[in-house]
Parts: C-alpha cells; sequence; structure tokens
C-alpha cells in the first residue's frame, strides 16, 4: 500500500493503533484519501466498530508472508470450516461476477420475472435502471433484490430510499419482512426520535446508514438540502419517479442532487413519462447523462440498458403467474337513475351551463368541473359552486351559480341514487358480515360525506369505516389508516378513500371488492385505482363495481356520456394490452381528462377522443417489451464457493461451537434466545416499529423455516401489527452477520489455521482480490498452491475432495508447524506469480465495458455539439458530463497490486501417504 494508493478492499486486514482490524467498506473521500470502516480482530478491540480516515491515520495492510499458522483442537476442526465459511460469506462478489448470488435466500416465491431487474442492473458498468413493471407486478419486491444483491457485492453499505409518505411503512416492512434489509424510517415521528437522539445540527443521513424517507419530507424540510449535499450512497431508490419530472420542482432538483450523489440508481414508476419524449430523457439523462443525444428523438436501442417493463399479459409473467394471481373481475356498471331533486340539477347543468350561456372562453372548462362535481355527490357541487361564488364577478354567473346553489342545496341524502345504490352493493358484498370493500372517489367532500352517513346506514359499529384523505392529514394517519385496513382482525370493514391511495399503497391483502363512486375520466387513473386490489399476492379475483348516475334530461351530460365508456375501454385495454396508460398517448391523468374534456367541447363523442388501440407514438414504442437484451433460460447464478450447506447449518455450528447464545432455545424450526449486548446495538438499525412491538431487544425469535416464517407473516396481518413476531434468517439478518464476524475473530493475529484433512501434499488456500480506486474487488479469486504451483481445480471442488466438511474427525495429534510456516512465502509467492499471469485477462474483463463506454463517451460528445449554434453553455455543460463520466470510469478500473491472504493449509493424514 503506496501513500497515493491507500484503497482497501473489504476483508482485507490492516493495523492501525497497535491493533488489528477486518476492513468492511473503504470509500474515498478526496485527494487519494478513504474513509474504512472496519470490525476490530486482535484481543483488545474483538468486535469492536471503528471507522479510520487515512489523512489522519496511516492503516498497514498485513503481509500474506507474516501469517502465523495455528493449529485447531475443536471438533471436526469446526472452527477452521467456520472460519473459511466466514470468509467466504464476508468477501463481496466482484465486479466480474453478474449472476445472481441470493435469489432464492428470500421470503419470495420463486419468480423468474421479478429477477430480471436484478439481471439487467449487474449488466451495466454501474445499477442504474428505471423499472417501469405496470401496476401489481411487484416493484418494492424487485427493489429488495437488486439491494440485496448490491449488498452481497459490498455496494450496498449506504442505502437511501425516497418514496410517497402513504408507502413509507409498507415499504419497510416488504424489505424487512422477506429481505431482513432493515431501513430507518424518517417520517414526521423518526424525525422526532432522532432528534432527540442527536446533536443540534448533526446529520441524520451519517447517523444512520440505511434510510427510508418520504419525498415530500426531503423536499419540504429545507435543512435538510445542505446534509444531502455533502453525502455519498452506494444506492438511492426513488418510488413513484414519474413525479420527478419537471425541470423547475423541488422534486426534480432533489432526484438529480441525488443521482449525482450515488452509485446505483433504482427508479420505479408504472406510469414512468407524461408522453413528452423530453421530459422522459430527464429521467434517462439520471440514470445516464450521456445515454442520449438528442432528446426529442433516440431509440429504444439507445436505452434498453436503462430500463425494464413488463405488464401482466407479458409471456414471462403469464407463464409463471398461473393461478399465483387470479384473473379480475369484469368492471360493472351499476345504473343508478336520477331522483327528481337531482333531475333538476341536470336539466339546470344542461340548459345554462353545458349549453355555453354563462362562461366566456376563458372559463369554457369550468361547466365540466361542475358536472363532474355532481356526478361525485351533490355535495361535492355544492362546496365547487360555492367556491366559485367567492371570487366570481360576472352579475350572470353569480346569477347561475346562485340558481344552482340552491338546486344543490335541494338534493337531501335521502335523494341521493348513488348513495342508496352503494348501500346496497355494500350489502350485497357482505360488509356487515365482515367482507373488505374500498371506495374510491375523486371528491375530499364526497368522501367525507360518505364517511358520515355510511355507518348509520349500514349499521355498521364503531370504527368499521375508515376514510382516507391527501391533503388535511399527517403522514402518520395516512400510515395508520392503511395498516388497519390490512390487519385481518381490525374493526375497518370500508375504506371510503381519494386518489391519494391510487398510487403504491397495497390494498389487496384483505380485500378484493373495489367501488368506484365516482369514475375518474381517465383511463391511467381508473387502472391505477383497479390496481390497489388487482396486484401480485391476491387470493381471490378482484371485483370492480361503478356507481353510474343517469339521467332522462334531454342533453344531459351523465355517466352514461363517458364514464360508462371509459369503463369499457380501460377493462378492454387492460386485458389486451396489460395496461391502458398509452391509450390515449397522454400518459397522466390530469392531461387525460384535460384533453377528453376539450374534445367534448369540440363535439367529439368519448369514441372518437379515446382510441381502442395504443396511439403508435414514440414513447409507446420505447416502452415495450425488451426481451431481447435478457437470457432466455432466466438470470444466471453467481458462482458463490461455501463450505456449509446453507446458512442454516453454517449459523448453527457456529452458536454451538462457539457458545455465542448460552440461553439459546432451538425446537428445529424457532430459535429464541435472548440477544447479547453487542447484537443489540446493531439492532439499533432495525425498524423501530418491530421493536417496539416485539421487544427484539429483550428477546429475540427466529428461523430458517420459510414455511414457519410465511405463516406468521400472515398470522401478523391478523393481529395489531403487521409485523410478524418471529423474523426469517436470510443471509442478510443482523444475526446472520454478527454471528460472521464472531468467527471471523476467532483467530489470533493474522493467523490461519492448519487442518488435517485427504490430500498428499500440504496445500496453502490463498485469496487473492483486486480492487479498483472505490475500494470494490473487481477480481476475487480461490486458489489452492501445493509444491510452488497454483492447482487448476477451483478451491470448493478441493475442499469437498479432501473431506472438508461435518464429518470430519479431528483426533488432535501434534502438527509440526515449522516446516510447513517456512514453505508458506513460497506458496504466497506462487499465488502472487500465478495472479499476475492472469492480469492480462483480468483487466480486459474490467477494462473492456470501460473502454466500450469511452468510445460511447466520445461520440455522445461529439454528435451532442455538432451543430452550428451550440451555446456556450450547452458547450460547457457537456463538457462537464464527460469529465464526471470519465472520473467515474478512472474509478472503477483495477488499482495497485493484490490482496493475498492466506486462510488455511490442509495437511496429509497420519495415515495418507
Amino acid at each position: 500500500m503506496t501513500e497515493h494508493d491507500t484503497s482497501m478492499p473489504p476483508g482485507a486486514r490492516i493495523e492501525v493503533r497497535d491493533a488489528e482490524w477486518i476492513v468492511r467498506t473503504c470509500a474515498p473521500i478526496g485527494d487519494g484519501h478513504y474513509k474504512i470502516t472496519a470490525v476490530g480482530a486482535s484481543e483488545f478491540v474483538r468486535d469492536e466498530e471503528a471507522v479510520f480516515f487515512t489523512d489522519i491515520e496511516r492503516p498497514q495492510q498485513l503481509r500474506a508472508e507474516e501469517t502465523i499458522l495455528e493449529p485447531d483442537g475443536t471438533a471436526r476442526f469446526a472452527k477452521s470450516r467456520l472460519f473459511l465459511e466466514a470468509v467466504l460469506r464476508r468477501t463481496p462478489l466482484p465486479q466480474t461476477e453478474r449472476g445472481l448470488a441470493l435469489a432464492d435466500r428470500f421470503l419470495l416465491d420463486g419468480l423468474g420475472y421479478q429477477r430480471r431487474p436484478a439481471e439487467l442492473a449487474l449488466k451495466g458498468i454501474r445499477p442504474r435502471l428505471l423499472i417501469a413493471d405496470v401496476v401489481g407486478l411487484g416493484k418494492t419486491l424487485e427493489i429488495g433484490l437488486i439491494l440485496a444483491e448490491l449488498i452481497r457485492r459490498g455496494r450496498g453499505e449506504r442505502i437511501l430510499v425516497v418514496t410517497p409518505q402513504q408507502v413509507l411503512e409498507q415499504f419497510q416492512r416488504e424489505l424487512w419482512t422477506r429481505f431482513a434489509i432493515p431501513l430507518i424510517r424518517l417520517d414526521s415521528v423518526g424525525i422526532e426520535r432522532i432528534q432527540q437522539e442527536l446533536p443540534a445540527g448533526r446529520n441524520p443521513f451519517t447517523h444512520y446508514k440505511r434510510i427510508i424517507v418520504s419525498v415530500d419530507t426531503l423536499k419540504n424540510e429545507g435543512k435538510y438540502g445542505q446534509h444531502l449535499e455533502k453525502m455519498d450512497w452506494d444506492a438511492v431508490v426513488i418510488d413513484e419517479s414519474h413525479n420527478l419530472i419537471g425541470e423547475s420542482t423541488l422534486r426534480n432538483r432533489l432526484a438529480k442532487l441525488l443521482a449525482r450523489r450515488t452509485d446505483a440508481l433504482l427508479l420505479a414508476s408504472a406510469t414512468p413519462h407524461n408522453g413528452k419524449a423530453q421530459s422522459f430523457a430527464e429521467l434517462v439523462r439520471m440514470l445516464d447523462p450521456a445515454a442520449i443525444v438528442d432528446d426529442e428523438r433516440y431509440e429504444p436501442k439507445e436505452i434498453e440498458h436503462l430500463y425494464i417493463r413488463r405488464t401482466k399479459v407479458s409471456p414471462e409473467v403469464l407463464d409463471e403467474m398461473g393461478a399465483r394471481w387470479p384473473e379480475r373481475g369484469p368492471s360493472v356498471p351499476v345504473r343508478c337513475a336520477a331522483t327528481p331533486a337531482e333531475e333538476r340539477v341536470f336539466e339546470e347543468l344542461a340548459r345554462v351551463w353545458l349549453a355555453g350561456t354563462v362562461v366566456d372562453g376563458r372559463n369554457r372548462l369550468f361547466p365540466y368541473t361542475l358536472l363532474k362535481a355532481f356526478l361525485s355527490s351533490h355535495r361535492a357541487l355544492r362546496t365547487t359552486v360555492t367556491n366559485r361564488l367567492r371570487n366570481a364577478k360576472d352579475a350572470r354567473e353569480i346569477e347561475a351559480l346562485t340558481t344552482l346553489e340552491a338546486l344543490a342545496d335541494g338534493v337531501r341524502d335521502d335523494d341521493s341514487a348513488k348513495l342508496a345504490a352503494l348501500v346496497a352493493e355494500l350489502e350485497k358484498i357482505g360488509v356487515r358480515d365482515g367482507t373488505r370493500a374500498v371506495v374510491f372517489s375523486e371528491s375530499v367532500e364526497t368522501v367525507n360525506w360518505l364517511a358520515e352517513v355510511l355507518p348509520k346506514r349500514l349499521k355498521l359499529p364503531k370504527g368499521a369505516v375508515d376514510r382516507m384523505l391527501g391533503s388535511g392529514m399527517t403522514d402518520q394517519q395516512q400510515l395508520e389508516i392503511i395498516e388497519r385496513f390490512g390487519l385481518s382482525n381490525s374493526d375497518v370493514r370500508l375504506l371510503i378513500t381519494t386518489d391519494v391511495t391510487s398510487e403504491g399503497v397495497n390494498l389487496h391483502r384483505e380485500c378484493h371488492h373495489l367501488i368506484h363512486y365516482d369514475v375518474p375520466w381517465s383511463l391511467i387513473r381508473i387502472e391505477q385505482r383497479n390496481g390497489r386490489i388487482d396486484r401480485y399476492g391476491q387470493k381471490h379475483r378482484p371485483q370492480f363495481s361503478a356507481l353510474l348516475l343517469t339521467s332522462a334530461v334531454e342533453g344531459a351530460k351523465d355517466d352514461l356520456t363517458v364514464s360508462a365508456k371509459l369503463l369499457e375501454k380501460e377493462e378492454t385495454a387492460h386485458r389486451a394490452f396489460g395496461t391502458a396508460e398509452a391509450i390515449t398517448g397522454e400518459y397522466r391523468p390530469e392531461k387525460e381528462e384535460r384533453r377528453l374534456i376539450q374534445d367534448l367541447l369540440a363535439g367529439k363523442t368519448v369514441e372518437e377522443s379515446v382510441p381502442d388501440e395504443p396511439l403508435g407514438d414514440m414513447l409507446a414504442n420505447l416502452l415495450g417489451p425488451v426481451d431481447g437484451q435478457l437470457s432466455e433460460d432466466g438470470p444466471a447464478r453467481a458462482d458463490v464457493p461455501r463450505l456449509f450447506a446453507g446458512t442454516r447449518e453454517f449459523v448453527t455450528e457456529a452458536v454451538d461451537t462457539l457458545r455465542l447464545l448460552p440461553d439459546l432455545e432451538d425446537d428445529g424450526a424457532l430459535l429464541a434466545f435472548t440477544p447479547p449486548p453487542d447484537l443489540v446495538h446493531r439492532l439499533s438499525a432495525l425498524p423501530a416499529a418491530y421493536l417496539k412491538e416485539h421487544d427484539v431487544r429483550t428477546r429475540m425469535r427466529v428461523t430458517f423455516d420459510e414455511g414457519l416464517a410465511s405463516r406468521k407473516l400472515t398470522e401478523a396481518r391478523a393481529q395489531k401489527t403487521m409485523w410478524p413476531e418471529i423474523a426469517y434468517l436470510s443471509d442478510l439478518h443482523p444475526l446472520v452477520e454478527w454471528v460472521t464476524d464472531k468467527v471471523l475473530v476467532q483467530l489470533g493475529r493474522q493467523s490461519a489455521p492448519v487442518i488435517v484433512a485427504a490430500v498428499d501434499e500440504p496445500t496453502y488456500l490463498v485469496q487473492g482480490v483486486y480492487s479498483n480506486h472505490l475500494g470494490q474487488p473487481t477480481v476475487v479469486e480461490w486458489m489452492a498452491v501445493r509444491d510452488g504451483r497454483v492447482l487448476p481445480e477451483p478451491m470448493p471442488d478441493l475442499l469437498a475432495a479432501a473431506g472438508v466438511g461435518p464429518d470430519m474427525a479431528n483426533t488432535g495429534r501434534p502438527l509440526d508447524l515449522e516446516p510447513l510456516q517456512a514453505r508458506l512465502p513460497a506458496a504466497v509467492a506462487a499465488a502472487r506469480h500465478h495472479l499476475d499471469e492472469r492480469r492480462a485477462h483480468y483487466d480486459a474483463e474490467i477494462a473492456g465495458p470501460l473502454d466500450d463506454y469511452r468510445t460511447h463517451l466520445a461520440s455522445w460528445q461529439q454528435l451532442t455539439l455538432d451543430g452550428t449554434h451550440v451555446t456556450q453553455r450547452k458547450r460547457e455543460r457537456v463538457d462537464d458530463t464527460v469529465d464526471r463520466q470519465q472520473r467515474l470510469l478512472d474509478s472503477l478500473e483495477t488499482t495497485g497490486e493484490p490482496l493475498l491472504r492466506v486462510l488455511a493449509v490442509l495437511v496429509p493424514r497420519e495415515d495418507s501417504g
């Protein structure tokens, strides 16, 4: 290690302050210096966690030639086998490994299509990807798989997840219960708690390494901007990323800042653009600033490595789903004939407002605002009219509004045809008997009114009806409402909500009935609503109905005019194409509705305004299937060497051999114990709600049994919490990481064990690691050296042939270590020579993709500046992009000498030879 190159790969053993440490991460901080996180390995610092800065400390990497061999007196050489397995587990997978290592290690169904995004993310020089799967396919699970793979590669230490506030806990819970990835939630409650724990002015993003926060919290809390400016992340996830579009928005500026400060960037959205090529290019540039030359015209080939999109009718999804996801039922129209009081309103709207006799051209859309409000409820109409009257100045308009206000007041609750029909529908569904249903309305006034009148009309007990609003509710209130609706034993039977829950929120766990009290004039919004219960994990056939108010008044535009036709078109498009997003070519609910109203004003019908098939525009073509870049046989599996059959066997033997958990209760499936203090310290990173609900720091209950963990996850939804009392032990669980670290620090300082095995000659097991300038392994090789040469057999195969396993016998015979120690430097030299000979192969494997991107970068720069009217500002922006991307490529190149580490020596048995 030279003065100018202090990068060290994870797993390296270093000496600092006269103590030995094991490197966990090594991140650059500028001027050739690094921040090193490490865990103590020698006696007085064992298990201690520390951070070192190389501009202050001078860590020395221990030389493999100075390794001290020591005998292993444990039965079956357990200490040695555990140590080897721990090294294998703690060594990050290298940049050259593109296969998936952990895809089947989590509490998930084994669906290949959900692994595809991870496959694509790992193909690039950096994991930068837009996951644009349509509503309900499981984007959160796909994100979890990618993050897990990054963690296994040492590229997921610092994670920031940004979501809408109403899905914070849902996202946090999925990542913990299914992957054992803990995220600290910074909602209003979490921020208050952290402010009590941290000194004034302390950056909360440095206190916790994995955080989930709402985009509105980051956007509205100006104090976080300065903190984020100084932060670097291994991975940033931004959910519902279509909300980022818009150069002038705070969300857009926040996203661009985060994109510059992270290695991996995952964007997720079922509706990833607004129909404009330039806007979609904004998202693409966050992923790769040099991907597109012309923001208004680009081809799928230019960006196919940056996004993935599937629908429910995609072949791979259809093949795997089978009965796992029941086919959705039809959207059933429920016609509600207007009552006399309602007909008087229809007549006034048709005769005065829709006939265009009141408003001028500037306000030509307002009559449809009135119509839509009335199609929601008389209460919504009354509020809309009252709000308009406050600012009205034209005498004719004031008179017309006053007349309409009186007519709206004349509609009593008993005059509402839709209210009567809703009560009948809910009774038919069986809400009184415990069946769950969700009712959507676009109007806050309608939601509040229904929440007020329905309990009495349905004779429901207190607490059976919840309402969900956007404005006026805190993030904590929203989270509590969603959680109550998902608990099978809660009193809630009916959720009445605005479209605040139409994006991202899971409502399918205990519900498969959805009613549109009013129908959005947008195919996208209808589909988004339906997607709350029609999604992966739904066990029953989703049932949809819509209340349609009909009128006999001549010229009235009732729900049969627009709403009924949009329902049919959404259903047809969903079944034929898997999504209705591209049908109108507008891609945003607000734009769809506005264009439809403008067409209606121009005399067009819904059939003329809304086509039956997707428009053949540029973005519809861009977001078609991208299967050509992915393997036909599914994602490849990583070649991950291991000694133990699985995590259960490793943890069980480590706990038993090292007596880590003295009070452990193990019934073969459930493990229960009191966590030791150093494990309790690590648990502070777990979700606060989970720690509180189950008092995990006092008594932990965990399992390796997927069946038991799945049952407990289901049972949790029948209790007062969504957090299961028994956690699933994935490879990423803090307990597994704690056990692994405990094993690693058992050996003496810079030591390697000697194992008696079925070999003919002493065999030295050596690890070789090349790293890039960021301290990330680019190449990892496991070598077995015998008689001065590296054997061709892979090390795991050699260990298996040598009988290194749980059936070994350790006779405890004395070993003469002196000759083995004397031959050790030669073995290290042979390993180093082997790596030197292979360096050209490694360099080609690493440098190839980097050089390809350098070529692309030069071409992009030339094409972007190829014109006679390039402004100085544009030239500076392009040059800056090229400079930043070049520095990135340089940092990813393999650098310096390899880390060599002697792991163990296999020696012959007495009876061999």
